[in-house]
Parts: C-alpha cells; structure tokens; sequence
C-alpha cells in the first residue's frame, strides 16, 4: 500500500511538471540555431558582467530636513592671504546680535603673496577642478566618494626660502561662532572692542598702503574633510585701486556626510560675489576691504552612500538572462517562420519542386525481362 500510494504521489508530481523534458532522439540542431544560441551566450555574459559593475558602485542620496540643531557652535575654517602688512590688517567677526566674536584662533603669518612655480601650478589646477565644478555638478559626487584619498587641498608651501620682502599677511585658523548671520571681515587696522560695538585703528597706516588684493587658499564650514573642494578656494582677486571694497555673499547648508568611508558633519555653502569701488563722492559709501557675510540656512541635508543589495543583484541578473533567452529564442523562432513562408512562395531551397526521371526503354528492356507467350505455365 505504501509503494503504491508513493507511485500515485510521483505519477502526480509528474504530471504537474512545468518543464517537460524532450528525448535528444526527437532535438534537431541546425547551424542558425547555434548561430543564435552562441551570440545569446556572448550577449548574457557581457551584459553580467557590465551589471557587475553597476553592482560595486554606489551612488549618493540626498534628503533634506529641517535644522533643529541651533545652540551648537559653528566652526569657520579660514586660510586668506592679503597683500599688505600683517601689522596693517585686522580681521574680526561680527554676527546679527551685534556680537563681536574674538578672533584668537586666527594667526597672522608674514608672507611673501606671488606665488612660487609650483604652488602656481598647484593654484591653476585647483582654478580648473573649480570650473569643471560649476559645469559638471555630478563631479560634487565623486569628491564625497574619494574623500581621504585625494590629495590636499591646501596650498603646498614654498619649496626655497625667498630672498623677496615679506610684504604680504596670510591670515589663517578657526573660528567657532553662533549659528546665526554674521559678518567675517578683514580691513585696515587691529579691531578692538567697545560697548557700543568695535572698531578698527586704522590712523597710522597711510592711505598709499591700502591694498586688498587678495588669495583665498580656503574657506569652509564645519569639520575640515581632507579631499572636499569648497567654492571660494583657489579665489583670486588683484586690484591696483586703494579704495577697493570685496564683499562675499554666503549661503551656509548644514550637511551630514555619511560614506563608507567617513561620516562627518561638514556644511556646503554657495556664494555670491561683489566689489566695487568706495568713492565718497559719487555715492559709493563703504569701507575698504573683504568682506564675507554668512547666513546659515534652517534646511539640512544629509548625503548618503548607497549601494545596491545582494537579492537585487541576482534577480537582476536572472531577469538578463532570462530575457535574453526568451528573446533570442523567439526571434529565432520568427526568422525562421519568415524564412520558410519566402522558400516557399517564391519556391526556393527545400520547396523547390523536384523533377522526376522518367526510365528508359532500353533500361526496361535490360533490367526487365519480358515473359514469351509461349512460355510454359505452371
């Protein structure tokens, strides 16, 4: 009873088989078939291969949502050469609540402010990675890929001691500040503060000397990420005018990186830029120097890296070659339906009619013997 209650469960298992298999004895090969079978297989394994690829990279997701952090620090990270005396400048921060923040995280660096041939070169490489930014923004996306692995982004120094006048300050370091407005500024003078406000004490430096042409080697927000290119670095502006005013419009989006590799919090900012001549008397009113007004922006972003999962791999993989199968076994099944509907109108190939030969006589007369009349009957 169990052998036969076994049979029936096999026979009907059978019978509810989806994929019949056909005695190699009834399979019938041709030379299209393989033909087509063999660019099917070439075609499945470029194309795995090719989603192999798309399997190891990644790609990065932006969401965005509403800063609530506001009583944290923000840090600026500034790295600005100017062409005039460290002992004429001064460099100060001042935010909306009419805060003067104190600028001791600042050093002042006596410098030479031409650059030297190869930290030119360096300067005109990051000029191009700059303009290849702002035409090809998907490049933003590789920077966060390759971050720790590229090389830094700060100005190399001077590879000789010059013998040229150290006529140049390069102002340099951090400051943390209120995550509010603000306003970064360098001018002529040594700040000093006041309870009404500050000021700078800019009368004993002659007018003559006023000079703000100036580099910005850096300037970014947040955690310092060796590999990021911010949109001011590598700015720079020459004027021979002493009345020259520089004003930076900021823009600052808190940011969340998460890669494989790193996870920091950095900011991305855009700028706006403006210089204009102060003239008295034509109504152009200011005060000579740079300027860099900040405000932060209550959006945050958060940038991921993702990558594809294992299961979506594979079914992809199977849909390839699947599909591929399926499509070049249909269109081999079409072609040769077209094929044969064209041999056989126009009576080609294996539909040409066949011309039958008729015997001859003398074939008939050899190979078959007549019987005489007179033969003897049995």
């Amino acid at each position: 009873m169990r052998r036969l209650s076994r049979k029936k469960a096999l026979s009907l298992v059978k019978e509810l088989d989806a994929f019949p298999k056909v005695p190699e004895s009834y399979v019938e090969t041709s030379a299209s078939g393989g033909t087509v079978s063999l660019i099917a297989f070439c075609a499945m394994a470029l194309l795995a291969i090719l989603e192999f690829f798309v399997y190891r990279d990644t790609w990065m997701k932006y969401e965005y949502e509403v800063d609530k952090d506001f009583s944290s620090k923000l840090r600026i990270n500034i790295d600005i050469t100017v062409a005039m005396k460290c002992q004429h400048v001064g460099a100060d921060i001042l935010d909306l609540a009419e805060t003067m923040i104190t600028s001791s995280g600042l050093q002042y660096e006596p410098v030479v402010f031409e650059l030297s041939p190869q930290q030119r070169l360096w300067h005109r490489t990051l000029l191009l990675i700059q303009n290849r930014l702002r035409e090809e923004h998907s490049l933003q996306e590789i920077l966060y890929k390759t971050v720790l692995k590229g090389a830094p982004t700060a100005l190399p120094p001077r590879e000789n001691v010059s013998v040229e006048p150290l006529t140049a300050c390069r102002i340099h370091g951090y400051i943390y500040v209120n995550k509010v407005a603000g306003n970064f500024h360098i001018t002529v003078g040594k700040p000093i503060h006041h309870p009404r406000g500050h000021a700078h004490i800019a009368a004993f430096v002659s007018h003559e000397s006023y000079n703000f042409s100036h580099r910005i080697d850096h300037l970014s927000f947040g955690e310092e990420i060796p590999g990021i290119i911010h949109p001011l670095d590598g700015t720079e502006k020459i004027t021979n005018n002493n009345n020259q005013m520089f004003q930076y419009f900021i823009t600052v989006v808190p940011t969340r990186l998460h890669t494989y590799k790193i996870s920091a919090d950095t900011h991305q900012f855009a700028v706006n830029e403006r210089e204009r001549v102060i003239n008295h008397a034509a109504g152009s009113h200011g005060v000579s120097g740079i300027f860099v007004k900040y405000d932060t922006s209550s959006l945050m972003v958060t940038v991921s890296e993702q990558h594809m999962p294992l299961w979506q791999f594979l079914v992809r993989l199977c849909g390839i070659v699947g599909g591929i199968f399926s499509t070049t076994g249909m269109l081999h099944t079409f072609v040769g339906f077209c094929f044969d509907v064209i041999c056989c109108r126009f009576k080609v190939g294996a539909y040409r009619p066949r011309q039958v030969v008729q015997p001859d006589d003398r074939m008939n007369n050899h190979q078959t013997p007549l019987l005489a009349d007179d033969a003897p009957q049995e």
